[in-house]
């Protein structure tokens, strides 16, 4: 009699990418990799289980996105943090958002599916406000990226969503702090409330304002991060 057993479906060569990359990505942006940190390709497959074709792929891919520096003879590494390269996109993401809030100046916004979109998510009561950290992050993510949607320049909002990508690395952390969250729902429903009521020149300062403070903001929680991060893997400490 033959006896049938169960085993685990084998893992298709694109979900295996898929799945060390995002795991990497994560070590990276929570700190368990850390800017400097140097790895081996078998080093990554031992840790992942996998064979070392997938496993380059994924490393490739973080190249790519800046994240990793390869060295032909000696593995992969972390890249450090430039704060003036981050800060860079900061301003351009800036001009990008401003140049929409002032197409948005001379369209039928109160039509616009989009802007509904972020009344029903910034306009809320207090009690309504999401209070998790990575949801809001995501939330804060879609009104940048929306304004410009919204305001109908494809090419514009293409650009905008790869100044997003880039930085996500470092942005996400504005929402580790409970008064960071609280003063984002301020922030962005004074900027609506003012593109509603078309005071474009008012939008575009509180919209530089509000990005201004949490370039500042995210500079200085990295800083903290990273010098935990490093305290936490110092033996003794």
């Amino acid at each position: 009699m033959q006896i049938l057993t169960s085993q685990k479906p084998k893992e298709r060569p694109d979900n295996m990418v898929e799945r060390i990359y995002q795991q990497l990505k994560d070590d990276i942006f929570e700190f368990r990799l850390l800017p400097g940190d140097r790895f081996s390709e078998s080093e990554v497959a031992e840790r992942v289980q996998a064979s070392r074709t997938p496993v380059r792929q994924a490393l490739y891919r973080l190249e790519r996105e800046g994240y990793l520096q390869v060295y032909f003879r000696s593995g992969w590494q972390v890249k450090a943090f430039d704060f003036q390269y981050f800060e860079e996109l900061y301003d351009v993401r800036i001009v990008l958002e401003s140049a929409a809030v002032a197409r948005l100046g001379h369209m039928d916004i109160h039509s616009n599916p989009v802007i509904a979109e972020l009344k029903n998510t910034w306009l809320v009561t207090e009690v309504e406000r999401v209070q998790d950290g990575a949801r809001v992050s995501a939330l804060d993510e879609r009104f940048h990226c929306a304004l410009v949607e919204a305001a109908g320049n494809t090419e514009m909002a293409r650009m905008h969503f790869e100044i997003t990508e880039k930085i996500r690395i470092i942005r996400r952390l504005d929402f580790t702090q409970a008064p960071r969250i609280d003063a984002t729902y301020a922030e962005h429903g004074q900027i609506l409330d003012a593109i509603l009521q078309r005071r474009t020149e008012q939008a575009q300062q509180l919209l530089k304002h509000h990005i201004d403070i949490s370039k500042q903001e995210v500079r200085k929680i990295t800083l903290h991060r990273l010098h935990t991060a490093r305290q936490r893997n110092v033996p003794g400490t």
